[in-house]
């Protein structure tokens, strides 16, 4: 008698994992990360809720470790910090830049007291909880904006800025110093601009001694910290590496606006007007990118574009064929410096926002969209991944944050105009990469990556500061004494710079912008709503006599409000503003 083989029922994949784990078959870790990575999970992401505090665009979004808080920038120049749980804010303080803060973030095992972030007016700050309130010092400058940071993974120290003026440069908490690394110079065929102005900056996981940085050319360049010498005779400018797709080697209309590493140390890579791409270790050009023959025509019409390159390959000098990268398509990004992640336990899957206002997801092996959201009305920038759940936070242009979780019922599908859409976004629509790293964008609106930091058009925003908003640096918060002389132990550099004349002039001619920072006063959720939310709790600003440094005090009732609201784990108890020295001569009513 023939036996008939047992029908296999069709059961969906979580089930099956969920069966594995009870069998003892699979570990929880293994069962919690296949679980996280599902893609049913990701059909069913949904907005949990809005964070909307800040008054202008929210530049950049960070989850700290543990993942149970979300810290924000924003053009209004605030810092907030989210319990993104429940919505709520647990600190806001002013970051003391004096134009639109472009990251913050968190630096590891500080208990969350500790961040960094840069600005649009070319500052590196620290800023630091204390049981007295929060404390922001000037650490760097660049010449021109800073748009991204690199924290050493671990490290509660060690960060790297980049920005437009090109410089790399490698900052320690411990002894306040930045030491300038190099200044990213273009490939010799591209002599006519002098540096690359640098928009993105990543450091790989599993080694933190390597580093890519990516700006306003085709190539995404790899570091070594540990070619450094730290005496400044070695010559750090030239990479251990090179990244460019195929078809981009001889494009000089592209640049890269974003980066990102993945677990497995892949270098996820974001072009303006262009795709994603992902590159391994193995099909990266070499310190030495310079062709021996050149990428051979894709088809009969000598069309050079992605799709027509999937199977295209280059030889660098050594003679060894570099495959082309995976790419991920669909995305429109034209108008903004855009960021790009990776998503999921194990990078399972590549994200990002788009022009349209949609956030787009993609597996990484083998780059099919699987999920188009709809998240903003305008662009969105920034999308950051929880460290372990799965969870996605998403800012953009519009003054809110949006946090996505797998909440919905059904799960959704891609939108019926979807293959229209990306036929559009696969036609070229190259409005030119500034060499200054910005973007021309036709409309008016917050982003101002075009005008100047300091008002140089001469146009009237209609507040007394030299920033792009329309309020006084007065009114929040930021009264900075300009006027202090600014001494060599308080800039923000190490002694091992060596400056020739014309960089000197300008370092000299740029001490107002040094003044440091102490905020002491915090908003609660009453302050938020209200139209003086920079006003609301001050009650006095003074300098000290630390060299100009500036003190803004809050009442005490106005620091026991916070306390009451369960900040004790701030470090501040009812009785440590009463104690204060700081608060002596106030006047304590509102």
């Amino acid at each position: 008698m023939t036996m008939r083989k047992r029908t296999r029922t069709s059961l969906n994949s979580a089930l099956v994992n969920v069966w594995r784990r009870e069998l003892g078959e699979l570990s929880s870790r293994n069962f919690s990360d296949r679980l996280a990575a599902s893609e049913d999970l990701v059909l069913r992401l949904d907005i949990l809720q809005k964070l909307d505090l800040h008054r202008g665009c929210v530049n950049t979004i960070s989850f700290n470790g543990a993942g149970d808080i979300l810290v924000s920038g924003s053009d209004d120049r605030r810092i907030i910090l989210w319990d993104w749980e429940t919505g709520q804010p647990r600190l806001s303080f002013h970051s003391g830049h004096h134009n639109n803060v472009f990251q913050a973030k968190i630096m590891p095992c500080t208990d969350d007291r500790s961040f960094v972030t840069c600005a649009a007016d070319g500052q590196v700050r620290h800023a630091q909880i204390l049981a007295s309130g929060v404390v922001t010092k000037l650490l760097a400058k660049h010449h021109g904006r800073v748009h991204k940071l690199a924290v050493e993974p671990g490290s509660p120290h060690i960060f790297y800025t980049c920005g437009e003026d090109g410089l790399v440069q490698h900052i320690d908490l411990r002894t306040g110093s930045a030491t300038r690394l190099f200044t990213c110079k273009p490939m010799p065929s591209q002599s006519y601009f002098s540096t690359v102005h640098l928009n993105a900056i990543t450091i790989d996981p599993r080694n933190p001694n390597l580093f890519a940085v990516g700006g306003s050319d085709q190539f995404a360049r790899l570091f070594d910290i540990r070619k450094y010498k730290w005496d400044g005779s070695s010559d750090f400018d030239r990479p251990v590496d090179f990244f460019c797709p195929p078809h981009l080697i001889d494009d000089e209309h592209v640049g890269i606006t974003g980066l990102a590493f993945s677990d497995q140390s892949e270098l996820l890579v974001s072009y303006n007007d262009e795709f994603i791409y992902l590159f391994t270790k193995d099909i990266g050009l070499g310190p030495d990118p310079t062709l021996t023959s050149q990428v051979s025509d894709c088809s009969d019409t000598g069309d050079m574009t992605p799709d027509n390159c999937s199977g295209v390959s280059l030889s660098n000098v050594d003679g060894n064929v570099k495959a082309a990268p995976q790419a991920y398509k669909g995305h429109r990004n034209c108008e903004t410096v855009k960021g790009v992640n990776f998503f999921g336990p194990k990078c399972e899957y590549v994200v990002s926002g788009s022009d349209c206002g949609r956030i787009f997801i993609w597996k990484k092996k083998g780059g099919e969209l699987v999920r188009v959201m709809e998240a903003d009305k305008h662009v969105v920038n920034c999308i950051e991944s929880h460290p372990h759940a799965t969870v996605l936070a998403s800012s953009g242009i519009e003054h809110d944050i949006k946090i996505w979780i797998p909440k919905a019922i059904d799960r959704a599908t891609l939108p019926t105009n979807i293959q229209k859409d990306r036929v559009l976004n696969l036609i070229p629509h190259r409005i030119g990469f500034f060499p200054f790293g910005g973007f021309y964008d036709d409309d008016d609106d917050d982003d101002d990556f075009i005008d100047s930091d300091d008002d140089e058009d001469n146009d009237d925003d209609g507040d007394d500061d030299d920033d792009d908003d329309n309020d006084d640096d007065d009114d929040d918060g930021s009264n900075c004494n300009n006027d202090d002389d600014i001494t060599d132990n308080n800039d923000g550099y190490s002694g091992n710079e060596v400056l020739n004349e014309e960089q000197q002039e300008e370092e000299d001619n740029e001490g107002d912008d040094t003044t440091d920072v102490i905020f002491l006063g915090y908003a609660d959720e009453d302050d938020f709503g209200s139209e003086n939310f920079y006003d609301d709790g001050v009650e006095d600003i003074r300098e000290t006599e630390n060299d100009g440094d500036i003190e803004i005090a809050a009442s005490d009732d106005s620091f026991s409000d916070i306390c009451d609201n369960d900040y004790s784990d701030l470090g501040c108890g009812d009785n440590d503003f009463d104690d204060c020295n700081m608060m002596d001569g106030f006047d304590n009513e509102k």
